[in-house]
């Protein structure tokens, strides 16, 4: 019993995670709490179903397109809503985030509708039984793909040139900028990564659960920030621990 709950536990935890290391990344390069995180989540699932239900295209290419539109999405969002207000109060900022957030839900729910929709099921499911122990393909496949993106995103951060931009930016933004760097740009990245993360898990959850709906977000975004703080908001490392802790 309690090996199936840490394994059923592993499995929520690593969508966590991948909502969670959105805010941290936010937070780590601007001192921002992103509260329309969560819908960009929503958006992202909703995309894939879009792909999927109504242009008929298989789930590689709608988890791509999934993770293009949310990363272009990411990236505006930091353009339009936060930009601007950089240097203004937490308050504008919250404002400004709850603002994005109920934006994204009325846009999703006017267009696709305020009822609970069927993920389409894109994989058929295999369950594998051990003496203590059950465990389904999805459940391996969202495991799999959670630690893959984690493990990409720790090279992005600490092996590569942007990473270095992003780490630098954090530090200090100013003296960043003085040595040539585009400030601007690298938070326009940073964000869209952070929006990526949120699509991926996004689709994810509407494979595992096989249902979505406009204000999925909500509920996802405040467990997700929970464990970026349980692991240390702005702490990569820390965060994907604190979310696969709290699942």
């Amino acid at each position: 019993m309690i090996v199936q709950q840490l394994v059923n536990g592993l499995t929520i935890g690593s969508i966590y995670a991948m909502v969670a290391l959105g805010y941290t990344l936010a937070y780590g390069i601007l001192g921002l709490i992103n509260f329309a995180h969560g819908d960009v989540y929503m958006v992202g699932a909703f995309v894939a179903y879009f792909c999927i239900t109504f242009l008929k295209l298989n789930i590689i290419a709608s988890f791509i397109i999934s993770l293009a539109v949310s990363g272009i999405l990411g990236a505006l969002i930091e353009f339009t809503a936060f930009r601007s207000i950089r240097s203004g109060s937490r308050s504008s900022q919250l404002i400004s985030a709850i603002g994005v957030s109920i934006i994204l839900q009325n846009a999703v729910m006017l267009t696709m509708g305020s009822d609970t929709k069927p993920f389409p099921k894109v994989m058929n499911t295999k369950v594998y039984e051990f003496t203590n122990l059950t465990i389904s393909s999805t459940q391996i496949l969202i495991m799999l793909v959670a630690l893959i993106f984690m493990v990409m995103l720790y090279i992005l951060i600490y092996k590569t040139r942007i990473g270095i931009a992003m780490r630098s930016t954090a530090q200090d933004a100013a003296m960043t900028s003085l040595m040539g760097i585009n400030v601007n740009k690298v938070i326009s990245i940073t964000f869209s990564i952070g929006a990526v993360f949120g699509a991926a898990a996004g689709i994810l959850v509407g494979i595992y659960y096989n249902s979505i709906v406009f204000n999925m977000g909500s509920s996802m975004g405040l467990k997700a920030f929970v464990a970026a703080v349980l692991g240390g908001i702005g702490n990569i490392p820390g965060t994907m621990l604190g979310g696969i802790v709290l699942g």
